[in-house]
């Protein structure tokens, strides 16, 4: 093991990640499941998020950042509620650490991959901003338009975490499509159904019975069975278009992974469409609400899995370019790549 000299501190604290980069390489599965570490972290803390919702824990710590004015965590004479809560909170500093994990996986990687880093860094970004927004929930007495903006950017995190983790398993050659361009436009009508079901999902919520505390907390000024309806509308139409996909990819003799992964969205949309209905007509128990969140966002996966699967992207050819340099202050540090 190479000794670490006062330089090397010094590089390590200026700028770690050049520092990790150039002493470790790890091998293209390590980043792979560092990239979906961090994505199965986005679809846990939806999860979580949730049961806080459901069981009425939303203000079990009923300030931010601490837990209570007094008292950072949560206490004995805060009950169950509070230990929900408080964990929720806790579970965002495991999602720091599985973005982290894949940060420094993608900015280790060899040869360098620009893209990949940026994509990891934008979950950073995307977290933090949220846990902020998370916090104003909370001091605002979880007014359910911030409760829904917060859903809205998780569900834009797991799109982030998607891309990644896609990309770990492609090249940085310039896409190539494999579908004509009228099958590219149908599965984007696909993606803006979709994003247009989880908006108006928020709203279910926002004015649904599930207030997220026992206490009085504001609802959107609608009519929940009316939007209930319409939510259910969206969802016959995404299911409509993927069907429709699928009949056209075979017309057209589309590759496996296209097909493979319509196919895949469209079980899971009728799986997500059965529990949907069942909590409808059961009066909404917690449990399957919490069991259609967690399809809520297995569903945006595939439907950005299918997005993806239309183009490939090979390795680049690098015949002349040089090694990716990394910054150091002396030989330890400059050693070998």
């Amino acid at each position: 093991m190479p000794n670490v000299t006062r330089a090397d501190a010094v590089a390590a604290v200026r700028n770690p990640l050049a520092f990790i980069a150039a002493r470790w390489t790890p091998t293209p599965r390590t980043v792979q499941r560092a990239a979906l570490a961090a994505l199965v972290m986005s679809v846990l803390i939806v999860v979580t998020g949730g049961a806080v919702r459901l069981t009425g824990s939303g203000l079990g710590c009923p300030t931010w950042p601490k837990c209570t004015d007094d008292s950072l965590t949560a206490t004995s004479e805060m009950g169950l509620h509070g230990a929900i809560e408080f964990g929720n909170r806790m579970l965002t500093y495991v999602l720091c650490a599985a973005v982290g994990w894949a940060i420094i996986a993608a900015r280790s990687e060899k040869p360098y991959r620009r893209g990949l880093t940026r994509l990891g860094w934008a979950q950073f970004w995307i977290v933090m901003s949220n846990a902020v927004l998370g916090g104003i929930v909370v001091l605002v007495g979880l007014n359910p338009y911030t409760v829904a903006a917060h859903f809205v950017a998780t569900s834009a995190l797991i799109a982030v975490a998607t891309a990644m983790w896609q990309r770990t398993r492609e090249g940085d050659a310039a896409p190539r499509p494999l579908v004509g361009k009228a099958v590219q436009q149908l599965v984007w009508v696909l993606v803006g159904a979709s994003v247009l079901l989880i908006l108006v999902g928020t709203v279910v919520t926002g004015a649904g019975p599930h207030a997220g505390d026992s206490s009085e907390v504001e609802r959107m000024p609608l009519d929940w069975e009316n939007v209930t309806k319409l939510h259910a509308v969206l969802a016959w139409i995404v299911v409509t278009l993927t069907f429709a996909l699928w009949f056209v990819l075979k017309a057209v003799d589309a590759p496996k992974g296209p097909l493979n992964r319509t196919r895949d969205l469209f079980l899971i949309l009728l799986g997500q469409g059965v529990i949907g209905y069942v909590q409808y007509f059961t009066d909404l128990p917690e449990l399957l609400v919490g069991l259609h969140m967690f399809g809520s966002a297995v569903t945006w996966i595939a439907v950005l899995r299918v997005l993806l699967s239309l183009r490939e992207r090979p390795e680049a050819e690098l015949p002349d370019l040089p090694v990716q340099s990394y910054e150091a202050t002396s030989a330890s540090i400059a050693g070998p790549r």
